[in-house]
C-alpha cells in the first residue's frame, strides 16, 4: 500500500479517538505549488472538499489534530486549520498512544 492509503487502512482497522475523522495530508495538498515537497497547503477548494468530507462546517468548529505515533503529522494538520481560519484548533498531547495509555474511550478495536 502507499503510505496514504496504508494510514488511512490503519485508521479504518485500529482504534480511534471517539468521533475521529481521517484526514489524508497527502490527498488533501497542493501538489502543483511545490511538486518536490510533500504536505504543501492544499488549495482553498481542497481545504473545503476535504472540510465537508470530515463534518468540518466552518471556521468556528473545534479541531483536535492527532496521529497513531504520537506527534508526527498532526503539528502539520494545526497549522493547515490555522491557516484557513480556524481558531480552536488544538493537537492532542501524545496523540494516540497517550490516549491508549490513558484508558480513555476509543472506538474501533481497544490496543
Amino acid at each position: 500500500l502507499a503510505p496514504a492509503a496504508a494510514a488511512a487502512r490503519s485508521f479504518a482497522d485500529g482504534p480511534r479517538l471517539p468521533g475521529a475523522r481521517f484526514w489524508d495530508l497527502d490527498a488533501c495538498s497542493d501538489a502543483a505549488a511545490a511538486p518536490t515537497t510533500p504536505h504543501n497547503l492544499p488549495t482553498p477548494a481542497q481545504f473545503a472538499t476535504a472540510c465537508a468530507a470530515c463534518g468540518v462546517d466552518s471556521a468556528t468548529d473545534s479541531v483536535v489534530a492527532y496521529d497513531q505515533v504520537g506527534v508526527f503529522s498532526a503539528p502539520r494538520l494545526w497549522h493547515t486549520f490555522r491557516a484557513f481560519g480556524f481558531q480552536d484548533v488544538a493537537v492532542l498531547d501524545g496523540g494516540l498512544p497517550a490516549w491508549l495509555a490513558s484508558g480513555a474511550p476509543v472506538d474501533g478495536p481497544a490496543a
